[in-house]
């Protein structure tokens, strides 16, 4: 079966022994989209935002469950990383090996140097199933919490599990 994302997403879930579940869909660049497809009852879908700091010198992954919205200003007091900014398309590409609205979880697989740094909210680790693309927006892959978090382990990036938002 011919599937949409990138080969060595794949590879690395064969080689780690990690199951998942296939979609297909039309492009969903944002996180607005891709809810509008969003398939596979019990999975959080989940929002990926790749962040640079003030000196441009260090880079960063933020994933949360897509219901949170994004405060910029209170990721940065978490963090601790100084003031925070969207990386640009280049460096989205140099680093992670993809173009915006494509961007998850799986893009570590093409940081060679890991030089990302990975933040992970917490909750994500409460639910049982999570959803990404696999570098790739038209499709997405669905795996478990447990499965992410061994994805992570065996990732090589260096990364830290915040409790990212309050409970509402």
């Amino acid at each position: 079966m011919e599937r949409i994302g990138q080969k060595q997403v794949y590879d690395c879930l064969e080689r780690l022994g990690i199951e998942y579940e296939y979609y297909e869909h039309p492009e969903a660049p944002t996180i607005e989209i891709a809810a509008k497809f969003y398939r596979g009852e019990g999975t959080t879908l989940c929002k990926n935002l790749f962040f640079r700091n003030h000196k441009g010198n260090r880079h960063y992954l933020v994933i949360m469950a897509s219901t949170f919205e994004m405060d910029i200003h209170k990721i940065e007091k978490m963090l601790h990383q100084g003031k925070l900014s969207f990386a640009s398309p280049e460096r989205m590409m140099r680093y992670l090996g993809v173009k915006p609205g494509s961007v998850s979880l799986f893009t570590l697989v093409n940081d060679v140097n890991k030089e990302v740094t990975l933040f992970v909210d917490s909750k994500l680790l409460t639910v049982e199933k999570v959803s990404f693309h696999p570098n790739d927006n038209r499709a997405s892959l669905v795996i478990s919490s447990q499965d992410m978090l061994k994805f992570i382990e065996n990732s090589g990036n260096s990364y830290e599990i915040l409790n990212l938002y309050d409970e509402e």
